[in-house]
């Protein structure tokens, strides 16, 4: 049915807005320092446990029943918690490897991923199991009439695709119109070349981190707010998927990482309604376009083919 398939695209467009926006960072991060940062997706997981945390522990009930005062609340905690995670772990962990072989950077990210997700399951009380997210925002969902059906929209799927474009577009325009952004891209043409004409490369990277682990933050609170529950697996799920929309997209491309998410997104959903072995089989789609569009395109939708010099 039509409706059924409308659904679907719903879904994907839903779960793929998430994914774009962890997908930033994966992609700010690799165009910056070429670093796979495989703890990001931990990054985004410890987001929404802050966002559960604030709305837990700080908020007064009279604030934790109006949606529209608690919800930009718990947004700034999980970007605070996910920024302070990431800048630390940037200063600690991946600054004093700058120079080292691409392995040892990359063995390191995994580590900081088993390390982030432990720590959560250890300290935060609860951890070891599925915990519930508060509804912190318009509960139900808009009903669209198409022929014989219905396709439901939920307010919160309808807040995360919203949310989603508007801070793609407000993070492109940063990086093409503000003089950081410039910096952004200066260093990542070259990095010496920048810091002769007067560029931190080191607060561009700082930089870099924040606010890819911001949208990560945010993703998360929105996640859980979506989904009704988060567990400490949420941030490894949904950080391979947005490192495969990132490759999908073309690696170190903003454009691309949005369209590699919302590509991920569909391919799953529709994949899992629709093509041979149903849901136990959607990751194995995913894999397939991936594998597909890297043999055809390496450099992925809006990447670049990479010039080596002679």
């Amino acid at each position: 049915m039509l409706s059924t398939f409308l659904s679907q695209v719903v879904n994907g467009l839903v779960l793929g807005s998430v994914i774009g926006l962890i997908a930033l960072g994966y992609t700010m991060v690799y165009g910056i320092i070429q670093l796979i940062n495989f703890a990001h997706g931990e990054i985004f997981m410890v987001g929404s446990y802050g966002g559960l945390a604030m709305f837990t522990y700080l908020l007064p009930t009279v604030i934790q029943t109006q949606w529209w005062f608690a919800l930009p609340l718990l947004l700034i905690a999980g970007a605070a918690v996910s920024v302070g995670v990431a800048v630390l772990t940037e200063r600690f962990a991946y600054r004093p490897l700058r120079n080292a072989p691409r392995l040892a950077p990359l063995i390191t990210a995994l580590g900081v991923s088993v390390a982030l997700q432990e720590a959560v399951r250890v300290f935060y009380p609860g951890a070891t199991a599925a915990l519930p997210f508060p509804k912190v925002f318009v509960e139900g969902a808009l009903l669209i009439p198409i022929g014989d059906g219905v396709v439901p929209v939920r307010w919160t799927g309808l807040l995360i695709i919203v949310v989603a474009l508007v801070l793609a577009v407000a993070l492109n325009s940063f990086i093409e119109g503000s003089r950081m952004g410039r910096a952004m891209r200066a260093t990542s043409q070259d990095r010496d070349v920048a810091r002769l004409m007067g560029i931190d490369p080191d607060r561009v990277i700082v930089l870099t981190f924040v606010l890819g682990a911001a949208l990560a933050g945010v993703a998360g609170v929105l996640y859980g707010a979506d989904l009704g529950n988060i567990d400490i697996r949420i941030g490894f799920q949904n950080g391979v998927f947005a490192f495969t929309a990132a490759v999908l997209g073309g690696i170190g491309s903003i454009k691309g990482a949005v369209a590699g998410g919302i590509a991920i997104g569909l391919i799953k959903t529709l994949g899992g309604q629709y093509l041979p072995g149903g849901t136990p089989y959607d990751y194995v789609w995913i894999f397939v376009v991936l594998i597909a569009v890297l043999v055809f395109r390496p450099q992925g939708f809006f990447g670049e083919t990479e010039r080596v010099r002679a």
